[in-house]
């Protein structure tokens, strides 16, 4: 089943919610597909219309200390640390708006320089 991505728009029919849209980001055209789960929102960002490296991401919380944001790549670039910093920065942004839900992101860029 293949998901529009000409415009923003909400999956009313899909039996998990998500949200599509298409962005020139730096000259390159980027389609993102974020889909919510029960516990984890699935995050799709493409320059190269395919999937990417795919890393999760969650929140490990202990009574004794401050939280901690786990991030680990489950396919896909391993040395690529702008990928990682992505993926905590998604994480602790969800975490941040209370959402207790981890992260699976896939990250497929032309350029990797440009994920700041």
């Amino acid at each position: 089943m293949e998901v529009p991505m000409n415009s923003a728009q909400t999956g009313a029919h899909f039996p998990v919610q998500h949200r599509s849209l298409s962005l020139d980001i730096k000259g390159n055209k980027t389609d993102i597909v974020i889909s919510k789960y029960e516990d984890t929102f699935l995050v799709i960002v493409t320059q190269i219309g395919c999937m990417g490296s795919i890393l999760a991401a969650k929140k490990d919380e202990s009574v004794f200390s401050d939280p901690t944001y786990n991030v680990t790549v489950l396919f896909g670039k391993r040395d690529e640390p702008l990928l990682l910093a992505c993926a905590r920065q998604l994480i602790e942004h969800i975490s941040g708006s209370g959402s207790a839900r981890s992260l699976v992101i896939s990250l497929g860029l032309t350029d990797h320089s440009q994920v700041r």
